[in-house]
């Protein structure tokens, strides 16, 4: 499908369940279109609620402003839906658009680990919106571009149809006890296709299952330096995040500290994944009392000019 037309369906474009917008959830094939806001004006109106309706970038060159979960982008670029070894995936949700860096680098993630690991190809999720911001669902993250999901599930090696992108399923990597990968699925591919994305200089961390961070630790060979990179994080079982650095001269992007350059690979780093705790936790004896969502007025104030700014030709 054109780009022209991946417009038009989202101007049908229905949010997800506010639950999360993981590899697992659904897309839709006949969404509906948001409701116009009564009062867009209103300073306690969810920021969310304004970048949600904006199905096209901002004119201009790629700018990035604030941080990975408070900010947004101008200009953004989007990743082509089909590639030689790539494929977008719930295209519904509409958020296939990153810094120009951030396609870039996923272009040539997808070659080499076509080359490296023999894979067919990456299944591409959500980079972010088109101006970036909070989502109606999912991410507290992915507000600037900088942010993107790929499947641990291979691209299949034929054209997914649009019904296929929204409906199909990634696959679990990680044991039914949580405690280490799941052997039937996880290959030495995945070990490649994983350093291949943390050799990428651009890219500061990769947050991945810890199971599979402790697979790692244990099957990557030769020059390990790139460990340092991939961090345990809760999710990401179907799925691994990169996460770039703030592109050079980008002064007004918001980046995170440099982590330590070990392996992270002593079971003291990884004890607390696994304990208990983390494994079983325990309901809270009352339910915690939700935030109250992002106002514009909270975000970087140069947020409010992308937002308003003309939109970019489709």
């Amino acid at each position: 499908m054109s780009r022209r037309g991946i417009i038009l369906l989202l101007l049908w474009f229905v949010p997800l369940a506010a639950g999360g917008a993981l590899a697992q959830d659904k897309g839709s094939m006949n969404p509906k279109p948001l409701p116009p806001l009564a009062n867009p004006n209103d300073p306690d109106l969810a920021a969310k609620e304004l970048f949600a309706r904006k199905l096209l970038p901002s004119k201009g060159p790629a700018h990035v402003i604030g941080s990975y979960t408070k900010g947004c982008i101008g200009g953004a670029e989007q990743m082509p839906l089909n590639g030689d070894h790539w494929q977008v995936m719930r295209l519904s949700r509409n958020r296939s658009y990153g810094h120009p860096e951030m396609i870039s680098l996923i272009k040539r993630l997808a070659a080499r680990a076509h080359k490296d690991a023999g894979w067919p190809g990456i299944l591409v999720g959500d980079i972010a919106q088109p101006r970036g911001g909070p989502a109606l669902s999912g991410h507290a993250s992915h507000q600037i571009g900088l942010d993107a999901d790929i499947w641990l599930t291979p691209m299949p090696d034929r054209r997914l149809s649009r019904e296929e992108r929204e409906d199909m399923s990634a696959v679990m990597m990680v044991r039914q006890d949580r405690l280490d990968i799941d052997p039937r699925v996880f290959t030495p591919g995945h070990v490649l296709v994983l350093r291949d994305a943390a050799r990428e200089p651009a890219v500061q961390r990769i947050f991945v299952n810890a199971a599979i961070k402790k697979a790692l630790c244990r099957e990557a060979k030769g020059d390990r330096a790139w460990l340092a990179k991939i961090r345990p994080w809760w999710g990401h079982d179907y799925h691994f995040h990169i996460r770039m650095r703030c592109p050079a001269g980008a002064e007004e992007c918001e980046g995170q500290p440099s982590q330590a350059e070990d392996e992270g690979c002593k079971p003291a780093d990884l004890a607390y994944w696994f304990s208990d705790a983390v494994l079983h936790p325990k309901p809270p004896p009352e339910p915690p009392k939700p935030k109250p969502p992002m106002t514009l007025a909270q975000m970087p104030a140069a947020c409010k000019a992308v937002l308003h700014a003309g939109d970019a030709k489709p």
